[in-house]
C-alpha cells in the first residue's frame, strides 16, 4: 500500500477524485460517462485519469466497469472538499463575493494552498465569529471598505466601539476623555484626535503616517522617556518626547 502522506496528484487528478466522490455518494458507483459530463471532459481522459488513480491505489477500477474510492482515496477527496468548501466560505462570507466567483476561485486555489495555511484560515474564520470585537457587523464592514476602497483609520468605528462615558467624557467636554501620547504606556493602543505643533512638524508627522484617527501603539520608551517608539500601520517609528506631548489621543 503507497503511504498516503508520499502520493502527489495534480490538480487534474485531485479534480477527478473530487468528482468520483459525489457521483460514488448519489449513484453507489462513478460511471465513466458520468464523470465525463461532470468534468466536461472527453471520455478518452477519464480512461487515462481512472489508470492513473488506480495505480496509485486511490480507486477501484476496471476498463469498461465503474469507479469507486478507496478508503485512501476517500480520505483525500474529502480533505480537497474540505479545502474548496473553507476557500469558498472565506470568498463569500468573508469577502462577500457573489457564490459564482468565489466556486471559481475555490476550485483554482484547493489545489495549491498549504495544509498550515488553510488551517489559519480556518482560524481566521472562526474567530471573526466568535470574538466579541467581530461578528456580522464587524465583517460587513470589512466589506464596505472592500467595496469603497477607503484607506482609512476609521474613526466613526473607533467611537461606535468606545463606551458612553468615555465617547462623550461624562460631561465635561470632549477634551476631558484626551491624554497626550507620551503619557500612553508600552503596550497601549491609542488613536490621534489633534496635533498641536508648527506647520513643518505637523508636515513631517503627516509623513510618517500620522494625523487625526491614525491607530498608534506604544512598543517602548527610551531610559528618560526619549525617543517614544511607536507602531504606526505595521511599522516602527521613533517620535521625539517633544512631539509625543503635543500629540493627544485617545486610549483604546
Amino acid at each position: 500500500m503507497i503511504e498516503q502522506e508520499k502520493i502527489k496528484l495534480s490538480a487534474s487528478l485531485e479534480d477527478y477524485l473530487e468528482a468520483i466522490f459525489f457521483i460514488q455518494k448519489d449513484k453507489g458507483a462513478a460511471k465513466p460517462r458520468d464523470i465525463a459530463e461532470r468534468l466536461d471532459v472527453k471520455a478518452a481522459s477519464v480512461t487515462g485519469a481512472l489508470q492513473s488513480l488506480a495505480e496509485k491505489e486511490l480507486v477501484n477500477y476496471a476498463p469498461y466497469d465503474a469507479a469507486t474510492l478507496t478508503e485512501t482515496g476517500k480520505t483525500i477527496a474529502e480533505k480537497i472538499i474540505r479545502r474548496h468548501r473553507i476557500l469558498s466560505d472565506f470568498f463569500t462570507l468573508i469577502l462577500g463575493a457573489d457564490k459564482e466567483l468565489a466556486e471559481e476561485n475555490a476550485c483554482k486555489l484547493e489545489h495549491h494552498i498549504s495544509r498550515e495555511l488553510l488551517e489559519d484560515l480556518v482560524e481566521f474564520v472562526e474567530f471573526t465569529a466568535a470574538c466579541p470585537r467581530g461578528g456580522e457587523d464587524w465583517i460587513e464592514k470589512f466589506r464596505q471598505r472592500c467595496t469603497t476602497k477607503e484607506d482609512k483609520d476609521c474613526v466613526a468605528c473607533i467611537e461606535e466601539c468606545l463606551p458612553a462615558g468615555r465617547r462623550h467624557g461624562h460631561g465635561h467636554g470632549r477634551d476631558a476623555q484626551l491624554t497626550t501620547l507620551k503619557e500612553i504606556l508600552p503596550g497601549m493602543r491609542c488613536v490621534v484626535q489633534r496635533v498641536k505643533f508648527k506647520k513643518s512638524i505637523t508636515h513631517r508627522l503627516i509623513e510618517m503616517g500620522i494625523g487625526r484617527g491614525t491607530i498608534i501603539e506604544v512598543v517602548r520608551t527610551a531610559p528618560f522617556g526619549d525617543p517614544i517608539e511607536i507602531k504606526v500601520k505595521g511599522y516602527r517609528l521613533s517620535i521625539r518626547k517633544q512631539e509625543a506631548e503635543n500629540i493627544h489621543v485617545q486610549i483604546l
